[in-house]
């Protein structure tokens, strides 16, 4: 799959969510790089595993001298992935980071979705911690190419490292910015009110600079690929661009976020994450 960059440090509804609503919620990411071709593993031969010669039963790991070596024993096992996640995906998410948000939509068209937090056990393995939650997504639905006002949400991998909203922190070990500005009106696209969806925002690290307040302007990939993807409190229905959960789901992912687990977002269409 292809995965979204963003600012330098991203790996890499109604009226407009904050672009064209504060700069939030409106705009996003472009493609990013394909992930380099993988170097696909060669299949056993057809038969016995066994090392020739090898009595029925004698298959094994290698121990001391002389003793024979399994192939199946000796190959190597793969690291385990988030759920949902393939390969291709999963090379996206750096190597330190043990949270990550999965927002998993059905098919590319679709602005419902589901959004579960996983955090990485010891041993690699990745296990849920919160949700799942119903999430919405952008009007129609993802894309692998966004520009500002094409209603659709970035397929990718993010990182989040910075909150905020019109009201106080919920207890957010982000950053977290308080400010009126993030008050918003107006109705979305079923008519329903946007007031109060940025109470509470988390900013997803696509085409802005982290470690600034959400509201923050700057795009350093242009105005033209869009910016201010937020995850915010859900108004009841589908986004110019942003993910959008409902208040007290959010107000639990914000915070469960811990900056020492450089936490991501992965977010996509079911058949696009699962590359």
């Amino acid at each position: 799959m292809s995965v979204h960059k963003g600012a330098p440090a991203l790996l890499g509804a109604g009226t407009l969510c904050a672009a064209l609503l504060l700069s939030g919620c409106a705009n996003t990411a472009p493609p990013a790089p394909a992930a380099p071709a993988g170097t696909a593993a060669s299949a056993p031969p057809a038969g016995d595993s066994r090392p020739a010669g090898a009595p029925p039963g004698a298959a094994r790991e290698a121990g001391g001298p002389g003793e024979p070596t399994s192939s199946i024993a000796s190959a190597p096992v793969p690291a385990p992935r988030l759920p949902g996640v393939g390969p291709a995906t999963q090379a996206f998410v750096p190597d330190g980071t043990t949270q990550a948000l999965v927002v998993t939509g059905a098919t590319a068209d679709d602005n419902t979705s589901t959004a579960t937090l996983y955090e990485k056990a010891p041993g690699g393995r990745w296990v849920e911690a919160a949700g799942p939650w119903p999430a919405h997504n952008a009007l129609r639905g993802w894309t692998t190419d966004h520009t500002a006002g094409d209603l659709r949400t970035p397929i990718g991998v993010f990182r989040l490292g910075d909150a905020g909203g019109r009201l106080p922190d919920p207890g957010s070990r982000l950053p977290y910015d308080q400010d009126d500005e993030f008050a918003i009106s107006g109705t979305g696209f079923s008519g329903e009110s946007l007031e109060g969806s940025f109470d509470h925002v988390v900013a997803i690290d696509y085409n802005r600079v982290p470690g600034r307040t959400p509201l923050d302007k700057e795009r350093p990939l242009g105005a033209g690929k869009g910016g201010g993807v937020w995850i915010h409190v859900d108004h009841g229905g589908p986004t110019q661009a942003c993910v959008a959960l409902e208040r007290e789901s959010l107000r639990e992912l914000i915070r469960a976020l811990d900056p020492a687990k450089e936490p991501v977002i992965v977010m996509g269409p079911a058949p696009e994450l699962a590359r």
